[in-house]
């Protein structure tokens, strides 16, 4: 273990701790607003997409990337538009 690393500084809790703790909706609207919200997505029913790892140029990214959220979806009616059609 490092020696900058204090177990004082990260106790267990106790059942008397857990008893005190208070959820979420005991905040504000200020103090929930503070908190970065993450999405999270399901599971797709039949996956149609499969991640890839892709390199474009850098400012064809930072455009695409410019336009927003769904970006990628963009991206990829592009790249349908421009597949040749066999």
């Amino acid at each position: 273990m490092s020696d900058d690393v204090q177990l004082d500084d990260n106790p267990d809790w106790t059942d008397a701790d857990f008893a005190k703790a208070k959820g979420p909706e005991t905040l504000s609207a200020a103090e929930l607003a503070a908190f970065p919200r993450t999405r999270v997505r399901s599971v797709q029913k039949s996956p149609t997409k499969r991640p890839i790892s892709l390199r474009v140029d850098a400012d064809i990214l930072e455009s695409y990337r410019a336009t927003g959220p769904g970006w990628q979806g963009r991206m990829n009616d592009a790249l349908r538009k421009a597949m040749p059609r066999t």
